[in-house]
């Protein structure tokens, strides 16, 4: 991530933090179905993540991205063993701090660049969700998260929108001066395929991608 797009992204997200938590109020397992309906996609990419956690007994966790600890929190009620979650925004990682403390020595929390952080592999299961929104550059990303990785990458993408899209990039870019990326399927299968992985899976949402990548 270039330094100014990185510090347009960083400044957005100490400013909303919390606004971007409040989100996820109605949760993961809520029964709202308002909430449920306005927020499916969000929901929906949470809920693959804690599948791939289900599927393995206590593996590691790697959250790139982690935000307010929102779905770590249900990665670690669905058996994640250890959790380490990155992300460069010292507000967000103070309210997953206080939501996970519940978990004790099973968290690990880190503020900074994810390309710069020392993380000590391999993770069963890694997880980017939200976070390539804001990547023009995904490639040295996807490359060290396959150094990373042993089992399964689950990340989110957005894909462009024309009903959508417009909006968004006006709300991100224009008002808020935050910078967003949009992919496709095929750009998507390339990046992680030439990265390294064998095989990718996608499960295609209202305004983006959910993506699979298995070792």
């Amino acid at each position: 991530m270039q330094t100014s797009v990185a510090q347009l992204v960083r400044e957005h997200f100490r400013q909303q933090a919390k606004s971007f938590d409040s989100l996820y109020d109605a949760g993961v397992d809520s029964d709202n179905a308002v909430q449920r309906f306005l927020r499916a996609d969000m929901f929906r990419r949470a809920e693959l993540a804690v599948q791939e956690v289900r599927n393995r007994p206590s593996p590691r966790v790697l959250d790139v991205g982690c935000g307010s600890g929102r779905v770590a929190e249900e990665l670690l009620k669905a058996g994640a063993g250890s959790y380490v979650g990155v992300d460069f925004s010292e507000p967000m990682v103070e309210l997953s701090k206080s939501r996970l403390a519940q978990f004790g020595d099973a968290v690990t929390l880190q503020v900074g660049d994810f390309l710069e952080a020392e993380l000590e592999g391999p993770f069963d299961v890694s997880v980017a969700i939200g976070f390539f929104d804001y990547i023009g550059d995904p490639v040295p990303f996807v490359q060290k998260l396959y150094g990373l990785t042993t089992g399964v990458v689950v990340a989110s993408f957005p894909r462009w929108d024309w009903v959508k899209g417009p909006v968004r990039k006006l709300r991100y870019e224009m008002v808020n001066d935050c910078p967003i990326y949009n992919f496709t399927e095929r750009e998507l299968d390339f990046l992680f395929r030439g990265a390294g992985f064998s095989s990718t899976s996608f499960v295609k949402s209202r305004s983006g991608l959910i993506l699979r990548a298995y070792r």
